[in-house]
C-alpha cells in the first residue's frame, strides 16, 4: 500500500549512486534527518531531466535533507544521467522494481511487453521515515507539487 502522511515509509536496500560509484544501501541509512524521495520510471527521459534540473535550479540541493531518486535502472545508467545533466543529487538504482513495489507504486507499461516501473510520486520523510508529505501522480507526466514539497521540507 502506498505510504501516506503520518505513515512510517517502507525502508529498502538498493544500490546507491552518486554519478561516479555506486554500493548497497537502505534508505534509513541515507537519511539525514529526513529526504526527499523521488520516485519515477527510467532515468534516462526528457521528463526526468526537465524536473532534476527544476529541482536544482530551485534550490532543492540547499535543503537540510537530501533529495533521493529511486529509478528503475541499474547503476551504471544512473551514474550515467547523474552525471549528464550534472546532478547534485544521488539516487537508487531499484533494477529488480522492489523499492517501487513496497510503496505500491509498481504498475504495468501499456505499450512495453510487460515492464513494470514506479508512478511518478515523492515522499518527504522525516529522521524516523515518517511520511511528512505524499504526492503520487495519476499520470506519468504530471509535474511535481514543488511548492508543497518545499513548505514540507520547511516544517522539517
Amino acid at each position: 500500500m502506498t505510504p501516506t502522511a503520518g505513515d512510517v515509509a517502507p525502508d529498502f536496500e538498493a544500490l546507491y549512486c552518486d554519478g561516479e560509484t555506486f554500493r548497497a544501501r537502505t534508505l534509513a541509512d541515507a537519511l539525514d534527518g529526513g529526504a526527499v524521495v523521488v520516485f519515477s520510471g527510467f532515468v534516462f527521459n526528457a521528463i526526468n531531466e526537465n524536473w532534476y534540473k527544476r529541482y536544482a535550479r530551485a534550490g532543492w540541493a540547499d535543503f537540510d535533507v537530501p533529495v533521493l531518486l529511486v529509478a528503475r535502472d541499474g547503476p551504471y545508467a544512473v551514474n550515467a544521467f547523474l552525471r549528464d545533466i550534472d546532478s547534485p543529487f544521488a539516487a537508487f538504482a531499484d533494477v529488480e522494481g522492489a523499492a517501487a513495489d513496497a510503496y505500491g507504486l509498481l504498475e504495468a507499461r501499456d505499450g512495453m511487453a510487460g515492464v513494470r516501473t514506479a508512478r511518478r510520486a515523492a515522499f518527504v520523510l522525516d529522521g524516523d521515515r515518517e511520511v511528512r508529505h505524499a504526492w503520487v501522480a495519476d499520470d506519468w507526466i504530471s509535474p511535481v507539487p514543488r511548492e508543497e514539497i518545499e513548505a514540507a521540507v520547511a516544517d522539517l
